[in-house]
């Protein structure tokens, strides 16, 4: 495996250790289970239960008497008198109900009772009445009527302790494991004024959540473990009493106390959590449910109210707003609580019970672990848009068995936990991502930097340059730039201080073609190639070339006058350039390639650069570098050479300077005396003139560049280079530089 393989998986190792321990927390933070975990959890299963509600089933046998608005209007405000209640079991229980359950408090004696009213010292003087009227208690006259007929008496949770003790009517029967002492604890229990206590059928809790709940009501407990033993939720306790079971059964956990798993009722099983809570499972209020307790109490015997309440389980309970007996359900409705003591009724005759254990939640965490391991080992591996689109896949998996779970089974699967989990995870992950790319991406781009000018590297990220397989053909300017006397040179310095002085040296040129927006391609031993114009476009690309071959100039002087170069000869440079069309790209193989350039232009610039030896001057163009750059540049006319490869002869010009030195008079003076030189040559005058004319452009040259004399001590014996027969078609160096064609 190579070295890049190996830190690619060594990478990959560390992601997906990262993934891991994302895992590892995510699971941690379930199993704590705080306060956002948990309410996320239970409004999704709102949302199920919004998206799939029960329906109302006007045949099931529950009804609610509600003391309501007009109830009130036409009897009175609440509380009415004992005798008024007593007057409506009595009509209830000629109707027929199956049991009678009241959703109120019957804490304090009737004070609307004649012996209270007489008993006070306020009213004595005022009111008169015979001895046995002072003796009438409506509470005796209720207890006595209840007593006829099967009612269930309502107690309320309370925090604070009262002297009379509330012993339950029905019968408990745990199995397992003490189950009982996980039920929802009660400190104590209102009072019901006496005889009520004693005539009732039934006694149960009127609460719907434990103390101090507020908010949706989600779960009933069914069970209470009050201060004198077990007792059931009104609901249940209606239920009991309408069947005639005198013994509830809890079944709990073998070996483990505390934890109830369901309750039984004359064959009626009912899963609850283990602290005996059953989960709603909620319809839409439904005004078929209600019969307004002013009709009970104006008709004695009406047909229509018989058929409604005959063989029924009938509550007793009030929706008006003054009474403070509203609750929220998970459908988002306001309902009186004596309606949800009615849903749960419903419920238990259907057997359509929710339900959600512990093996519910441990396949939660599953489904987290494997959706996690999922977007860890998809990123991993393939990035990601891929990790995106498994968990995608996946966390649709999820919900849908969750769908499912809910609508066939009523089982309450929470899709959240997996979802924002695997969420999360892909976010960290994709962040931890985004940090390594970043990481890398700047390793790269201080890599690239040396090859491509900084501005260059900013319009490839900002235009999403895109590194592929193949190239396009454009108009590109290549450099090529040799070390001149580098053999003399390497003989001098050993090969390690040669290595070190190469690399110093081409950080200098380096920078100068990078700070003129050139692309270096390669070094290639002692030579660096460079071109302009791609990857990204670049205007007036031939004169940025240009202009950097003249900085190497200066830097190369500068170099040679360094602490580096002391004690060795200087070193000079041979630089050619070209424009021309040329392939532009990566080459090489799919797994490997480079961005580069080939064609014609590459070529023909690497045979300028050895024609510097020949025409003895440093930096030589080609006449389509020279025609692009125009007078920004100081050029003169190196002459016609043969290029090894090409069949036509390529004009050359000597590349002298920049902008300002083509505009001053030195430079403007010698070339009008190199024009002179040149038709001297092509006039085949004497040689000694040729030489005296080159001897006066060397002279002149010293002012202008000194490296110029090198190549005019050259030119008399380069006149061949300057002189052709005129014939059809070719060319003439004109007194500007440019190429004229003659014709025949």
């Amino acid at each position: 495996m190579s070295v890049r393989q190996h830190e690619k998986a060594g990478r990959r190792r560390a992601f997906r250790l990262v993934g891991l321990g994302l895992i590892l927390f995510g699971c941690l933070l379930r199993v704590l289970d705080p306060y956002p975990v948990r309410m996320s959890r239970l409004i999704y299963f709102d949302v199920l239960q919004r998206l799939s509600p029960r329906a109302f089933d006007p045949d099931l046998p529950v009804r609610v008497v509600d003391i309501d608005e007009t109830s009130l209007e036409n009897w009175g405000q609440w509380p009415w008198p004992r005798t008024l209640l007593t007057q409506m079991v009595e009509r209830l229980g000629d109707y027929g109900a199956a049991s009678i359950a009241f959703d109120m408090l019957f804490a304090e004696p009737d004070r609307y009772s004649p012996s209270r009213l007489l008993s006070d010292p306020a009213l004595a003087d005022i009111l008169s009445a015979k001895k046995e009227a002072a003796q009438l208690d409506n509470d005796i006259l209720f207890g006595a009527e209840v007593s006829n007929w099967p009612v269930v008496m309502g107690v309320a949770a309370r925090l604070t302790g009262g002297d009379q003790d509330i012993a339950p009517k029905a019968g408990i029967v745990e199995i397992g494991e003490n189950p009982a002492a996980g039920l929802v604890s009660v400190p104590h229990w209102t009072p019901l004024a006496p005889p009520l206590d004693r005539d009732a059928t039934g006694i149960g809790g009127v609460n719907v959540s434990p103390l101090g709940g507020t908010g949706v009501v989600r779960r009933v407990p069914v069970l209470w473990q009050g201060p004198s033993g077990v007792l059931p939720g009104l609901g249940l306790e209606a239920l009991r009493v309408a069947t005639g079971e005198p013994v509830i059964f809890i079944e709990g956990a073998q070996g483990e106390a505390g934890i109830v798993l369901s309750v039984e009722l004359a064959g009626l099983v009912l899963p609850t959590t283990e602290n005996g809570e059953v989960w709603v499972r909620y319809r839409p209020d439904d005004p078929g449910l209600y019969l307004s307790a002013n009709d009970i109490l104006q008709s004695a015997d009406d047909p229509v109210l018989r058929s409604q309440i005959e063989g029924r389980i009938v509550l007793i309970g009030t929706s008006a707003a003054g009474l403070f007996d509203m609750h929220q359900t998970a459908l988002g409705e306001s309902v009186p609580g004596v309606s949800i003591h009615a849903q749960v009724i419903e419920q238990a005759l259907l057997g359509d019970m929710l339900t959600r254990s512990d093996v519910t939640a441990a396949l939660e965490l599953l489904a987290f672990i494997i959706l996690g391991v999922v977007v860890t080992v998809v990123m991993s591996s393939f990035g990601a848009v891929a990790s995106f689109m498994a968990g995608g896949i996946a966390a649709a998996v999820v919900v849908g068995v969750s769908w499912l779970a809910f609508q066939n089974q009523s089982v309450l699967f929470d899709a959240t936990f997996p979802l924002a989990g695997g969420m999360a995870n892909f976010g960290l992950l994709s962040g931890y991502l985004f940090i390594s790319t970043e990481r890398e991406k700047r390793v790269i781009r201080r890599i690239f930097s040396h090859y491509v000018a900084p501005e260059i590297l900013d319009e490839m990220d900002a235009t999403g340059h895109q590194l592929q397989l193949g190239g396009e053909t454009q108009e590109i300017t290549v450099m090529f730039s040799d070390i001149r006397g580098f053999t003399p040179l390497s003989e001098r310095v050993s090969a390690t201080d040669l290595v070190a002085l190469l690399n110093e040296l081409f950080s200098v040129i380096g920078d100068r073609i990078l700070h003129e927006k050139g692309t270096i391609d390669k070094f290639i031993g002692d030579a660096v190639m460079a071109f302009w114009n791609a990857p990204v476009p670049v205007e007036r690309h031939p004169l940025l070339a240009a202009q950097a071959a003249l900085q190497m100039r200066r830097a190369l002087a500068e170099f040679n006058a360094s602490d580096t170069m002391r004690g060795h000869p200087p070193i000079a440079l041979a630089t050619g350039c070209a424009t021309g069309m040329a392939c532009v790209g990566n080459i090489g193989s799919r797994r490997r390639f480079n961005y580069t350039v080939i064609g014609d232009v590459v070529n023909v610039a690497a045979r300028i650069e050895q024609s510097c030896r020949q025409v003895e001057y440093d930096i030589l163009i080609s006449s389509s570098v020279s025609q692009a750059a125009g007078a920004d540049l100081a050029m003169l006319e190196a002459g016609l050479v043969h290029l090894k490869g090409k069949t036509e002869l390529e004009p050359l010009f000597a590349l002298v300077g920049d902008s300002v030195l083509a505009h001053s008079a030195d430079f403007r003076k010698l070339q009008e005396m190199h024009q002179d030189l040149i038709i001297a040559i092509r006039a085949r005058r004497a040689h000694d003139e040729i030489q005296r004319l080159s001897e006066a452009c060397s002279a002149q040259a010293g002012l202008v560049e000194p490296g110029l004399r090198a190549f005019y001590a050259a030119l008399p014996g380069r006149s061949a280079d300057f002189r052709f027969d005129i014939r059809s078609g070719q060319a003439m160096f004109s007194h500007h530089g440019n190429v004229h064609r003659f014709p025949g």
